[in-house]
């Protein structure tokens, strides 16, 4: 394996995922000036600054630590009611009580009275949901544009119609392979006259685009002589074929045979012509890109539902006997590495468009799971200032409903204790899997 080309592959998917996390806090970004709040910082990265540049009021930058980034606004937790911003009050001595009164103390600091209609907690509740799911939005966004490129520019593994084989004569659909022609009759497209190379263009009539029009066209016309258009060394001719009536497998929605109960081939009686399509990355219709982003939805969310099993079965394989699962959660480490195994690999069949569709297909699924998992409704995620968000309006609803007082804003600061919880355990989570990456990881060609 080249350790060139795995730099490069790491290098490739490391600016991709730099650009993701960019472009989520982009998501967040823009809304919030369009509403006026006032943003002080935009950093890629947590920890020491490594590079930055004010422009206006913002402050934007790029930190050691490549896990993340955020956006500051001023008033992420609203004043006391019935308090100016900047003013500071003696709270409960709790303990609790105290966390959430030094955070809004903090917060009173960074503006004055006169920017109080600027803070994230006077916005409206349609605002405020703008503003927390932009970044989850614009990784679904580009988790899009990559399955559309994926499909419809380069394409999925599959079968096309350019003959890769011909039959020379019919062989039972269970017979072993190697099997030789003796006393066989001859296949169908061996005597029409079928080469391999050629291209199948229509048969009986019916246009030929992607090689299920072929098993579709062959399967209905068995027993009757079919006119099939082919195109050899580009030229276009026209054959004529009879397909036979044999017993051959019956396939799956994903051209798979289908096995009974027992192990035992399930066959029905079709039109058998005796051509193997060429497999290759086959360009699919736009049409299909949604079908696809849900499957990654929903893959994704059964992942992050079992997430704490799943870390076990992690924790189980980097520290124990078991085997670590190659669809299990990985982390930035292991994408790296198989990225640059991707890009490294000198295996038969991945080509470069083979090797772009995975990259590209690894990038929509970083950015799938991003958008999943930042809509958790826990702080600090994105979906715990949804959830407080969406609290805000119930209770504003109810409160107009009853001709009550307007509760306010609801006040996330007393959720720090566990905020910090649920931030101990996200980084507990990416300590376990930066090891198991190095100790145990994922590969997609074996060691």
């Amino acid at each position: 394996m080249s350790v060139l080309l795995f730099s490069l592959g790491v290098l490739v998917v490391g600016l991709g995922l730099a650009a993701s996390i960019a472009l989520h806090e982009l998501g967040h970004l823009l809304p919030a000036k369009a509403f006026g709040v006032r943003v002080t910082q935009y950093m890629i990265g947590f920890g020491p600054t490594l590079w930055s540049r004010r422009r206006g009021e913002t402050e934007y930058g790029v930190k050691a630590v490549p896990l993340g980034g955020y956006i500051r606004m001023i008033g992420m937790y609203p004043p006391h009611r019935g308090e100016a911003p900047g003013t500071i009050r003696e709270d409960s001595t709790g303990f609790l009580q105290q966390m959430a009164a030094e955070a809004k103390e903090w917060e009173a600091e960074q503006y004055g009275p006169e920017e109080a209609h600027r803070t994230f907690s006077a916005l409206a509740v349609p605002k405020k949901l703008a503003v927390m799911l932009g970044g989850p939005l614009m990784n679904l966004l580009i988790c899009v544009v990559l399955t559309t490129v994926l499909l419809c520019g380069i394409g999925l593994p599959g079968i096309t119609p350019t003959v890769s084989a011909v039959s020379q004569c019919v062989l039972p659909a269970d017979a072993p392979e190697g099997t030789d022609c003796d006393g066989m009759p001859e296949a169908p497209a061996a005597a029409a006259g079928i080469e391999p190379g050629d291209v199948l263009r229509s048969i009986d009539g019916q246009e030929i685009r992607r090689w299920e029009d072929v098993t579709s066209a062959v399967r209905a016309s068995g027993g009757s002589e079919v006119e099939i258009v082919l195109e050899r060394d580009g030229e276009q001719l026209t054959l004529q074929a009879e397909p036979i009536m044999d017993a051959r497998p019956v396939l799956d929605a994903d051209g798979a045979a289908v096995h009974d109960a027992n192990g035992g081939l399930v066959t029905e009686e079709v039109g058998f012509l005796g051509v193997a399509g060429t497999r290759d990355l086959v360009r699919r219709s736009p049409a299909e890109v949604p079908g696809m982003v849900w499957d990654t939805f929903t893959g994704t969310a059964r992942i992050v539902v079992s997430l704490p099993a799943r870390l076990w079965e992690v924790g189980e394989a980097a520290f124990g006997d078991e085997e670590r699962d190659p669809n299990g959660p990985i982390g930035v480490v292991g994408v790296s590495r198989l990225a640059g195994e991707v890009v490294a690999a000198e295996q038969p069949g991945f080509a470069l468009r083979e090797k772009v569709a995975t990259l590209l297909s690894m990038l929509a699924s970083v950015n799938m799971a991003l958008f999943v998992f930042n809509l958790i409704p826990l702080m600090p995620l994105d979906g715990g200032h949804v959830l407080g968000a969406l609290i805000e309006g119930v209770r504003r609803w109810f409160a107009r409903r009853r001709g009550s007082a307007d509760p306010g804003p609801v006040d996330m600061s007393r959720l720090l204790p566990l905020t910090y919880a649920v931030a101990l355990c996200f980084a507990a989570m990416t300590v376990l899997l930066l090891y198991a990456d190095i100790v145990d990881p994922i590969t997609l060609f074996g060691s």
